[in-house]
């Protein structure tokens, strides 16, 4: 008998977790962390790895491992997205639970940092499936998920529908309706105005935030978008809108180029109707994803996976300006050379954190039982992502050190001022 095997972990990648202690490492330094705030920060509160059967389609009961990383719970509850992906695994939602607490203290909203994650092809499985397991998943951590205690959003795999079911699931447990447990929602059922586009909107105004400071002028400036998933193509849009001209955008099937621009309204709606990917693409030259990255272009925005800027073409990256659209996409051992190459890197830790902005506002209205209007939720986004902006601008001018180790310099300050308010252990 032939039992189903899952894809192993990717191995010709840097461990993200790894990568995150280096940066943390340095800034704490900096900071002369004392010994026992260090300990208590580098390491999870809690880890917990599930078993989840569910019934497949054809009659067969599947096993899918699952996780739940809680990094923090010092500035308030745990945040972070449940990730349903083939090649996750324990150290990168780890590294990823960890980056949620810098980037929650960096934007200063009151959560701890958390990330889920399932072992599975979402791709691959029908929504009945999906439904089963997102339930499954959901009635394995009941006790951990909460409003007060844990706030799962989407991330990689899932999306408003996946955090429907898991509200719906949890309400059903503890036998009332509590939108509070899950943001991501769709609108109707207690999702925020905004939240869509939050995270590509949040890398949109870090961008123009890094070109004025650069004296890069929006309209005489060009950009290329690696990943073209919602973060990547709000990206895109928001920028073109502004003047950015757009020569590249890549996803799975490629890369593809124009030298005119890509007209970026056009690539969305081609890719929504085309099972959301950009497959087939004729308004532009398909090129590899290898050589969008080292495009000779003013501004790269990766917005797809981790470890995309590695040891590897580090050195052929041509950009002025880096903002960083996907979760740890430049590896701990590139950042150097960036920083030779006197790139400046707005990190995902700022760059993208618009997201858990808007999820903030969307447990806020749900706790609230009032709905902010869509001008409401933007204009407190973007002053939110600006005055964000200007802290860890200042910071790296203070220490004099790149904007990545000033953003956990600001992000770790704050964390351990808070645990030490609180009296510690």
């Amino acid at each position: 008998m032939m039992l189903y095997k899952e894809p192993a972990p990717i191995k010709d990648r840097e461990n993200p977790f790894e990568s995150m202690m280096s940066r943390f490492n340095i800034a704490a330094e900096i900071l002369g962390l004392d010994e026992e705030v260090y300990n208590v920060l580098k390491t999870p509160t809690r880890q917990v790895i599930v078993n989840v059967p569910v019934t497949m389609d054809d009659g067969k009961v599947r096993v899918f491992e699952g996780y739940r990383v809680i990094h923090s719970t010092i500035l308030g509850p745990s945040k972070g997205g449940i990730r349903f992906a083939p090649d996750v695994f324990l150290d990168e939602v780890k590294a990823l639970a960890a980056w949620m607490t810098w980037k929650c203290a960096v934007v200063d909203i009151p959560y701890g940092g958390a990330k889920g994650g399932v072992i599975c092809d979402p791709f691959s499985m029908s929504a009945g499936e999906m439904e089963r397991l997102t339930r499954a998943y959901t009635q394995a951590l009941i006790d951990t998920f909460g409003p007060d205690q844990d706030i799962p959003a989407p991330d990689m795999g899932t999306g408003p529908r996946e955090m429907a079911w898991l509200m719906d699931e949890y309400s059903r447990m503890k036998g009332s309706t509590i939108h509070a447990v899950v943001t991501g929602k769709p609108l109707v059922l207690g999702g925020s105005l905004g939240r869509v586009e939050a995270t590509g909107r949040g890398v949109m105004v870090s961008a123009m935030a890094a070109m004025e400071k650069l004296g890069m002028d929006p309209a005489k400036s060009t950009a290329v978008i690696q990943g073209f998933g919602n973060v990547g193509a709000w990206a895109a849009k928001l920028m073109a809108e502004r003047g950015v001209k757009i020569l590249g955008v890549s996803d799975v099937s490629g890369a593809y180029w124009n030298d005119n621009g890509i007209d970026i309204e056009e690539a969305i709606e081609y890719k929504n109707n085309n099972k959301g990917r950009l497959e087939g693409y004729k308004n532009a030259e398909k090129i590899s994803n290898d050589e969008l990255l080292v495009s000779k272009v003013d501004v790269l925005v990766p917005a797809a996976v981790e470890d995309v800027i590695t040891i590897k073409n580090v050195d052929q990256i041509q950009a002025r300006l880096i903002v960083e659209g996907a979760n740890g996409p430049t590896s701990y051992k590139a950042d150097n050379i960036i920083n030779e190459k006197g790139i400046m890197v707005v990190p995902d830790i700022l760059a993208n954190s618009g997201g858990v902005t808007v999820s903030y506002f969307e447990w806020v209205q749900n706790r609230m039982g009032f709905k902010w209007t869509l001008d409401r939720v933007n204009e407190r986004a973007e002053r939110i992502m600006n005055e964000s902006f200007e802290r860890v601008y200042a910071a790296s001018q203070k220490y004099n050190v790149p904007m990545r180790i000033a953003a956990y310099i600001v992000a770790i300050d704050k964390v351990a001022m808070t645990y030490k308010y609180r009296g510690g252990f």
